[in-house]
C-alpha cells in the first residue's frame, strides 16, 4: 500500500537547493544525508536525492531512488521529468521519451520535458513535433505567474496555484487563458458553477478561442447542462467538420442527451482517419456499454489495448463491465505494466483496479487485495478528503432540519420526481431498473439538480448577515421554496422521454433531504440500503467516476455509512413516511413483495414488467450496468467474505453493532 508522504522541512531542503543551483552537487548530497529522516524521504528530499545522483551521472542509484519515488507518488510530474532526464543522460533515448511524455500527461505546465520530446522524436513523427511545438508556443506565451499557477494546479497545490492566478487576474481582468487556468482551479474544488461562469464570460469576450470554448462544453457537460453542451459542441464542429477533436467532443456530448448512434457514426469516422486512437475506442466502447452492446464493447476496449497496451482505462473498461474475465495473457500483460515505472497517475490506478478484478474472478483473493488497496491508496493521495466534513455536514442537518420547519404549507406540488439514494453500491440501480420498467416512469441519471440547489442556498449563506446552509432553510419563504421545486421541475424536463414520473438516482441526495421535503413535499423518496460490510467493501473496490471521494480509505467509508444511517434516522424522525426503506438482501430474497412495496409507495398500480426488469433495454450508466440486465442474483450478498482476512480498519470503525456476527 502507498503510504503517506512525509513532512517536508522547506528550511533544510532549501540549503540543497541553493547548493544545487549553484553546481555543488557533492556538497548539496552530503547536506541532504545530514538531514532528518523526515526530510529525507519527504517527497521533496527524494526528488533532490534522485537530482543529485544523476548530476554525479551515478545513473543506478539515481534510478532506483526516483522509482521509490514514482511508485509512492505516481501522480508528481516532476518525478517523471528527472527520470527522463536521467534515461536521456544515459543515452537511452526509448525510456528518456517515454518518462518525459508520462511527465507531461500527469503536468502540462513542464516546458522542458516537452522540449525534451520535441529534441528526442526529432523528424521520425512531423504530426507530433507540430503538436509538442503548439503546446511549447503556449506555454512560452503564457505570463510567468500564469505558467507558475498551471504549474501548481497540476502538482496538486491548488491554493497557492489560485492566489498567483487571482493576483494576475485582478490587474488583467479579461485575460482568456486566466480565466481558463482559475475555471479549472474552481472545478478542482467542486465550485462547479463559478467555472461555468468564468469559462462562459471567457467566450463571451473572445469568441474565436477555440480552447475556451471547448472548456466550456466540458463544465456544461459537468453539471449536466447536455442540451446547452451539445449546442456549443455543435457550433465548434460546424466551424471545422473534419476536425477529429471536435467530432469526438460532439460524440461524447450526443451521449449524454442517449444518442448513441449519432456518437457511434462520429467515433467510427474519427477512427477511419485514425485506426488506432485508443480514446476514441475507449469512448466507442463506453458508448456500446451504455446500449446494452456488451460484445461489441469488450471488441473497441480490446482495439485500444491492441494499439497501445499502456492505455490503462481500456484495461479498467473491462474490468468493469463486472461480467467480463481477463485470460492468462491478459493477466501476464497486466502484471508486466504493473512493473512498468514510467506508468504514472491515473494509469496506475486504473491498473490497480483491473488487476484486484482479474485475481478476484480467479479467487485469489489476497493478490486481488493487494491491488484494490494500491489503488485505492494511490487515489485517496490525489483527493483532499477529510470525513470530519462530511460528520459536521450531517450534524448540521440534524440541528437545522427539526420538526418545527416541516410543520408548514410550503413548496412545489408536483408529484413527478422518485428520488433513489443512499450510499453507492448499495443497489440503487437495481431500483431504478425496477421501477423504470413501468410504463409510467422514466429513468434518467444521477441529476445534479438537488446538489447544484444546495450549493446556491450554501452561497447564500455565506453572505454577511446570513444564516449558513442548512440553517437558512427556515428563512425561506413557502414562494421561495416553490419557485426552487418548480426549478428542479424544469430543468430535469431535458432527461424525461414524456412519463409521469421519472427517477433521479444521484445517492448523495441522502444529505439533503430536508431540502427536498421542503421543495418538492409530494415526490417520493426510496433510500436504498444494504448490508454495511457487503456494501462498504462493494463501494471500496470500484473505482468512481468521480464524486464519491469516501470511498478510497476503509475508515472513511465506514466513518460516512455511519454519518449516513444515523441521518437517515433523523430524517424518519422529523417526516415520518415521506422515505421508504428498501433493503437489498429483501429485494434479492423476494423480489415480487418489494416491487409491490415500492410501487404502493410510488402511487403505481402493479405491472409484470417490473418483476421482468432485466428484459427493459434502456440506457444505463452506472457501474451495475451488465448486472441490472440479469435477473436478480445472490452471490455478491456475502462477497467481502473473502476478503473478511483485510478487512480489520472497516470492521473496527462500523463496530460490533454494524457488523454481523457468525
Amino acid at each position: 500500500m502507498t503510504a503517506s508522504p512525509a513532512k517536508e522541512d522547506p528550511d533544510a531542503l532549501g540549503a540543497v537547493q541553493r547548493l544545487l543551483q549553484q553546481g555543488e552537487i557533492a556538497k548539496a548530497l552530503e547536506t541532504l544525508n545530514s538531514l532528518a529522516d523526515s526530510a529525507q524521504s519527504s517527497v521533496m528530499g527524494q526528488y533532490m536525492r534522485g537530482v543529485c545522483l544523476r548530476l554525479m551521472r551515478d545513473f543506478a542509484n539515481a534510478e532506483s531512488a526516483l522509482r521509490q519515488l514514482v511508485e509512492g507518488n505516481p501522480s508528481y510530474g516532476r518525478a517523471f521529468q528527472e527520470l527522463g532526464h536521467l534515461y536521456r543522460d544515459a543515452n537511452m533515448p526509448t525510456e528518456a521519451l517515454n518518462a518525459y511524455a508520462t511527465a507531461c500527461h500527469l503536468n502540462p505546465g513542464l516546458k522542458a520535458s516537452w522540449a525534451a520530446q520535441r529534441d528526442l522524436i526529432g523528424t521520425n513523427s512531423p504530426e507530433r513535433a507540430a503538436q509538442i511545438n503548439q503546446r511549447l508556443q503556449w506555454l512560452e506565451a503564457l505570463p510567468p505567474s500564469l505558467l507558475a499557477s498551471w504549474d501548481l494546479l497540476h502538482e496538486g497545490k491548488l491554493h497557492r496555484a489560485e492566489q498567483l492566478c487571482r493576483q494576475f487576474m485582478q490587474q488583467n481582468p479579461q485575460h482568456i487563458d486566466g480565466m481558463r487556468i482559475l475555471a479549472e482551479i474552481a472545478t478542482r474544488h467542486g465550485v462547479l458553477e463559478d467555472a461555468e461562469f468564468l469559462l462562459e464570460s471567457a467566450v463571451e469576450f473572445e469568441p474565436e478561442h477555440r480552447q475556451a470554448r471547448i472548456d466550456y462544453v466540458q463544465i456544461l457537460s459537468k453539471r449536466q447542462r447536455f442540451q446547452h453542451a451539445v449546442g456549443e459542441a455543435k457550433a465548434l464542429l460546424d466551424q471545422a467538420p473534419d476536425n477529429p477533436q471536435l467530432q469526438s467532443l460532439y460524440a461524447i456530448q450526443c451521449m449524454q442527451l442517449g444518442d448513441y448512434e449519432s456518437a457511434l457514426t462520429l467515433f467510427d469516422k474519427i477512427l477511419s482517419r485514425v485506426p488506432d486512437d485508443p480514446v476514441t475506442n475507449v469512448s466507442k466502447g463506453h458508448a456500446l456499454k451504455t446500449g446494452g452492446r456488451s460484445e461489441d464493447a469488450i471488441a473497441a476496449y480490446r482495439a485500444a489495448l491492441k494499439s497501445q497496451p499502456f492505455y490503462c482505462d481500456a484495461w479498467y473498461s473491462l474490468a468493469n463491465l463486472k461480467v467480463y474475465q481477463f485470460d492468462d495473457d491478459e493477466l501476464s500483460s497486466m502484471q508486466a505494466l504493473d512493473e512498468n515505472p514510467h506508468l504514472g497517475g491515473q494509469d496506475r490506478v486504473y491498473l490497480q483496479f483491473a488487476l484486484g478484478k482479474a485475481f478476484e474472478d480467479r479467487e485469489n483473493y489476497q493478490q486481488s487485495f493487494h491491488h484494490y488497496a494500491k489503488g485505492n491508496a494511490i487515489k485517496k493521495a490525489q483527493l483532499q478528503y477529510k470525513a470530519e466534513g462530511t460528520t459536521q455536514e450531517c450534524e448540521d442537518q440534524i440541528a437545522a432540519c427539526t420538526h418545527e420547519i416541516f410543520n408548514r404549507e410550503t413548496g412545489c406540488s408536483a408529484p413527478d420526481p422518485i428520488f433513489i439514494l443512499g450510499l453507492p453500491r448499495a443497489g440503487s440501480t437495481l431500483l431504478e431498473q425496477i421501477l423504470s420498467s413501468h410504463s409510467m416512469v422514466d429513468g434518467t441519471l444521477e441529476l445534479p439538480n438537488v446538489l447544484s440547489i444546495s450549493g446556491k442556498l450554501r452561497r447564500l449563506g455565506q453572505r454577511e448577515g446570513n444564516q449558513k446552509y442548512p440553517f437558512n432553510l427556515a428563512d425561506l419563504s413557502s414562494e421561495q421554496l416553490a419557485t426552487l421545486g418548480e426549478e428542479f421541475i424544469r430543468d430535469t424536463q431535458v432527461h424525461r422521454m414524456g412519463a409521469p414520473f421519472f427517477i433521479d438516482k444521484m445517492p448523495n441526495n441522502f444529505r439533503h433531504i430536508g431540502l427536498i421535503k421542503l421543495m418538492l413535499p409530494n415526490a417520493k423518496v426510496i433510500d436504498a440500503r444494504r448490508d454495511p460490510m457487503s456494501c462498504c467493501f462493494s463501494g471500496f473496490k470500484q473505482l468512481f467516476a468521480e464524486g464519491q471521494m469516501f470511498s478510497y480509505d476503509q475508515e472513511d467509508i465506514a466513518q460516512y455509512y455511519l454519518d449516513y444511517v444515523r441521518l437517515m434516522d433523523h430524517w424518519d424522525e422529523v417526516i415520518p413516511g415521506y422515505v421508504l426503506r428498501v433493503q437489498h438482501e429483501d429485494v434479492v430474497a423476494d423480489l415480487e413483495t418489494q416491487v409491490r412495496r415500492m410501487l404502493d409507495f410510488c402511487g403505481l398500480p402493479f405491472e409484470e414488467s417490473c418483476l421482468e426488469f432485466h428484459k427493459t433495454e434502456r440506457n444505463v450508466r452506472t457501474p451495475s450496468s451488465e448486472q441490472v440486465r440479469q435477473p436478480i442474483f445472490s452471490t455478491a450478498l456475502e462477497q467481502w467474505k473473502h476478503y473478511e482476512p483485510w478487512l480489520g480498519p472497516l470492521k473496527a470503525r462500523l463496530g460490533p453493532d454494524w457488523v454481523a456476527q457468525d
